[in-house]
């Protein structure tokens, strides 16, 4: 996806929103591939309290004759976790052991199988506000992965000497501070899309050399990260690059093993056509 992206062979629009008066919204974010001869969207609605229900519908290029519409709440969780692998295969040191994670809610899983995927960590730390929450998320990915994970009692000592950070919540402030970051660490923000919800402080931002996201423009719009630290002074978007460019070789990623790499991810309706795709082809045979 992020290859097809950067050379020009498939297209993404950003996520558009629609709010009621009783603050229900509906999201739609949609993408064209020329390879597979593709068009989808990713819709869903979502309220406070109520939680979220997202569908991708695909449609043949060709024909332009709708192919499937599916359900894609576990979709969803696979391909957001898949964009922080990609980020940490091409970003984060080749020798990190220890991966950190805030958060342990339901989108925390794929997060874990996607890192651990392309890095073989011997410690895996994980902190998210309840206790039992973390402590349960601990037994069974390390019972899934074969890993030792331990839960621990502050965001602070899971992002402390990590080589590896992954932030999956839905906080509005931060909870991960730049002077906690490890000389060489890797970062994935992977829990807002929206202006005012933040899980890093500015300085963590300006703490990072490599600063990527899986579409700059949409993050100008959602990434809150980012936002709030060029509100502050402390970024200037021109260090924002296209994790497409990175993947592709375009752009240059890592510069060093001391070198501080962030990822800010969003959500492409590409990664959605795309792992639609798989599923339709799965199901068809």
């Amino acid at each position: 996806a992020f290859r097809r992206l950067d050379d020009g062979r498939a297209q993404n629009h950003p996520r558009r929103r629609i709010r009621l008066e009783n603050n229900a919204m509906l999201h739609a974010m949609d993408a064209g591939d020329n390879v597979s001869g593709l068009l989808g969207a990713k819709v869903y609605a979502t309220r406070p309290g109520v939680g979220a229900h997202f569908l991708v519908v695909l449609f043949d290029a060709e024909t332009t004759k709708p192919l499937a519409t599916i359900e894609a709440d576990a979709l969803g969780r696979i391909r957001t976790g898949a964009a922080s692998g990609v980020a940490t295969q091409f970003l984060a040191n080749p020798e990190a052991r220890v991966l950190g994670m805030i958060g342990s809610g339901w989108q925390a899983e794929t997060q874990l199988e996607a890192c651990a995927a392309v890095r073989r960590f011997e410690l895996v730390k994980v902190h998210s506000r309840k206790p039992e929450k973390r402590e349960a998320f601990a037994r069974k990915m390390a019972d899934k992965l074969g890993l030792r994970i331990e839960a621990v009692e502050s965001a602070e000592a899971a992002v402390r000497e990590s080589d590896v950070v992954v932030t999956i919540t839905s906080a509005k402030a931060p909870v991960v501070e730049g002077a906690w970051l490890a000389e060489g660490c890797h970062v994935n923000a992977a829990g807002s899309n929206h202006a005012l919800r933040r899980e890093i402080d500015g300085d963590a931002v300006v703490r990072a050399g490599v600063i990527a996201a899986d579409s700059v423009e949409q993050a100008k719009e959602e990434a809150g990260d980012l936002i709030q630290a060029a509100a502050e002074g402390k970024l200037d978007w021109s260090r924002v690059v296209e994790l497409s460019g990175v993947v592709s070789g375009r752009l240059p990623g890592r510069a060093d093993a001391r070198q501080v790499t962030l990822f800010e991810s969003q959500g492409l309706a590409l990664e959605d056509l795309l792992a639609a795709q798989e599923v339709y082809e799965n199901v068809k045979g």
